[in-house]
């Protein structure tokens, strides 16, 4: 059986009852989305409407700066909106990223927290809906803002 995006929140909702069950929910992450999980950042609170994840700073994540790369902080952004939103699917919708902007405020080093809060539109037809992740350092700086268009749909009946 494959694990449906619309199922995440209530995979995350089953096992952060168990002891190691969001390292469990972080591994499974990179089977679901093997590009996302190769960022290893880790989900540490999930809710409808809302993610929290953290990044530690690794050196295959940085750049000739010595500072965490702008890909790696623009996934991270897009990871949490991704995160948020599905939260809120029902069983028949789907989202894919449109467009994705990113302005850099501070040098990204050391560990980063990327926090996105959002809701969903109502909608009957396919519809695009911005939704902004912010990371901050451990110094609760501001390193950087990813807004992410999402391209927001229901399946088909067939599909």
């Amino acid at each position: 059986m494959q694990l449906k995006i619309s199922h995440l929140y209530r995979a995350w909702q089953g096992l952060k009852k168990w002891p190691f069950g969001s390292a469990v929910f972080n591994y499974v992450i990179c089977f679901i989305n093997p590009y996302t999980g190769a960022l290893k950042a880790n989900v540490v609170e999930f809710h409808k409407g809302y993610a929290r994840l953290e990044l530690k700073d690794r050196r295959a994540i940085r750049n000739h700066l010595n500072s965490i790369h702008a890909i790696a902080l623009t996934n991270l952004g897009e990871f949490a909106s991704g995160l948020a939103l599905v939260s809120l699917f029902s069983e028949n919708m789907r989202g894919i990223p449109v467009d994705i902007h990113i302005r850099f405020f501070k040098k990204a080093r050391g560990k980063l927290i990327a926090e996105c809060k959002t809701q969903l539109p109502v909608f009957s037809e396919e519809t695009e809906h911005l939704v902004k992740a912010e990371i901050r350092n451990m110094d609760n700086e501001r390193v950087s803002v990813v807004e992410v268009k999402w391209k927001l749909s229901y399946r088909q009946q067939d599909e």
